[in-house]
């Protein structure tokens, strides 16, 4: 008789791996998408945020993967992959939800405070990030986490001055509500380790 063979599960790519693919394949998405902007001369853009008006409200959906020509899309390459890459290496669920987060309050709130101006461009995201991986370890409490966050503070820090009103054509509509979204983002996503951290403290002194 016979023995059935088994085919071994291929073990699962670590988080590092993972991470980097996430978000390398997000930043394709958002160069995939210019590049059909500038082929078919769509104008894609116009389904960023319009501020106050119905139809814009589509754009907290697709603004932060729009962007106004490839000087705008490579401008935020870099922090993109950087930021990104740090918020995914806490857990994939995790990063995700916090860019979810981001996504929605940075977009809102540029939405209802956004004036005239058409909105668009992923430094909703990064912003957002930025401020959720200088914040979280706070919340949490983790020292690694606040290692990672004074390194970044060290390296993007100057960025947070784009949450002010400056340069015209920079929407730092999108800026100052995409960081609100990134401590958001930390502070609710610390929520459920505060018990265990509490449980923990008081089992160690009994």
């Amino acid at each position: 008789m016979s023995t059935p063979t088994t085919t071994p599960t291929p073990a699962p790519r670590p988080l590092w791996q993972r991470a980097g693919l996430t978000i390398g394949g997000f930043v394709a998405v958002l160069y995939v998408i210019e590049a059909i902007d500038t082929v078919t001369r769509t104008s894609l853009d116009t389904w960023g945020i319009q501020p106050l008006t119905t139809d814009g409200l589509w754009g907290i959906a697709f603004a932060p993967m729009l962007h106004f020509g490839w000087g705008h899309l490579l401008a935020n390459t870099l922090p993109l992959l950087v930021l990104g890459y740090l918020v995914l290496l806490s857990g994939i669920g995790r990063g995700l939800a916090a860019t979810g987060i981001v996504w929605v309050i940075g977009g809102l709130g540029t939405w209802l405070t956004g004036g005239h101006a058409l909105h668009a461009g992923a430094s909703i995201l990064i912003f957002g990030w930025l401020t959720y991986l200088l914040v979280r370890g706070i919340f949490t409490r983790h020292f690694g986490q606040i290692l990672i966050g004074v390194i970044v503070l060290f390296f993007y820090g100057s960025m947070l001055w784009g949450v002010l009103p400056g340069r015209y054509g920079i929407s730092w509509q999108g800026h100052l509500f995409g960081a609100i979204g990134g401590v958001v983002a930390a502070w609710v996503l610390a929520r459920p380790s505060r018990p265990a951290l509490r449980h923990s403290s008081v089992s160690d002194v009994t």
